[in-house]
């Protein structure tokens, strides 16, 4: 029977995937008003900033919509002045009424008789009729501000649209399409993609994209920051880098979990669509107890289990295993160093077996990976 001897080694789980470099972020630049392009600033390969003007749209309406606007916030303004005046007018009507009617009502009081009951009745009638009057024309000024506040909403509203004319940039980037053409129809991007068309599509480089599909059985390994080695072949170099982010869940189809690696590409050397080998380190264990993956039965269940050779006997032993790697196990517990152990198949081997071992032929080779 071929036997390993269970000895310490240091174990790395490492996995190498390959993934396809993609920009960090890549969109169709879409205008958010119609209208004819009246100029358009790049072209494929051109370099932008994040703020840098696309191109400009020709929009009539909402040209004619600023000056509307504009029209009715200065008549809102007017309407305004008319009713403050009103408000003073109104005001020095009220003073004289109740003035009129205070004089009077004294005279009546202190020479009874002397004025007539009607005159003091009109006078206190003048009086309420101005306050009333005053009421009118504050409430008309609150009125002519509320206008004068929808007026200016409607020219902010129209200066925001009118921006939109502006095509620019949202990040810094490269232009890998155009779309649109001086005098082209940009339909708004709140249209249907059937007769929206963008103006350019815009890519950003200075940073690239490695999504990795890391199996299921390393999955519950990925960590953010850890680091992995980018190796390119073309030009032949190695880049290091650190894990960014992951997905959280497992895709069934592939039973695979999304793993990101952002790559930066200050000097534009790499180009999306390269291919790349990614060596993922999720985890590594220095002098520990191990074995070959084929020495134990039953892995990743609750029943593992190893078959033991002592004094020519075959014991089975119960065991826990730790980190995997593609060829040996860590063994927690079951096993002590020196053990030998039989690999490869265990069919037929039963408790207290008699068996001859010999050496396994990879055992010549150094118990690490």
């Amino acid at each position: 029977m071929p036997v390993a001897v269970v000895g310490p080694a240091t174990l790395q789980n490492n996995v190498i995937l390959s993934a396809e470099f993609a920009p960090f972020q890549d969109v169709d630049v879409m205008a958010k008003v119609a209208g004819y392009v009246r100029n358009i600033k790049v072209d494929i390969g051109s370099h932008v900033r994040a703020g840098d003007v696309l191109a400009v749209l020709e929009v009539p309406e909402i040209q004619d919509e600023m000056q509307k606007a504009k029209a009715g916030v200065a008549a809102a303004q007017a309407n305004v002045v008319t009713a403050q005046a009103g408000i003073q007018r109104a005001e020095a009507s009220a003073n004289i009424a109740h003035l009129s009617f205070q004089r009077i009502s004294d005279v009546a009081t202190k020479n009874k008789g002397l004025v007539p009951r009607q005159e003091v009745d009109v006078a206190q009638s003048k009086d309420a009729e101005a306050v009333a009057q005053l009421a009118s024309a504050k409430s008309e000024l609150q009125a002519a501000l509320e206008s004068k506040s929808a007026a200016d909403s409607e020219y902010a509203r129209a200066g925001a649209m009118m921006q939109y004319a502006t095509i620019c940039a949202p990040f810094n980037g490269i232009v890998t399409k155009r779309y649109a053409n001086t005098g082209s129809m940009i339909q708004a991007g709140i249209s249907s993609q059937s007769q929206a068309m963008p103006v350019v599509r815009l890519a950003q480089y200075d940073v690239l994209r490695l999504t990795l599909p890391v199996p299921v059985t390393d999955a519950a390994e990925v960590k953010d920051g850890q680091s992995v080695d980018v190796n390119i072949s073309s030009p032949p170099r190695a880049i290091q880098g650190k894990i960014a982010r992951f997905a959280g869940s497992v895709q069934m189809s592939t039973r695979t979990m999304d793993t990101q690696v952002d790559v930066p590409n200050a000097d534009g050397s790499l180009l999306p669509g390269m291919y790349a080998q990614v060596h993922l380190h999720l985890a590594a264990r220095s002098n520990v107890m191990s074995v070959p993956v084929d020495a134990v039965d039953g892995l990743g269940t609750s029943v593992e289990q190893a078959y033991v050779v002592r004094d020519g006997m075959v014991h089975v032993v119960q065991v826990t295993t730790g980190l995997q790697t593609a060829t040996r196990l860590e063994v927690l517990s079951g096993l002590k160093p020196g053990d030998q152990v039989i690999v490869g198949r265990h069919t037929g081997l039963s408790e207290g077996q008699k068996v001859q071992t010999r050496a396994a032929t990879y055992e010549n080779d150094a118990p690490h990976t």
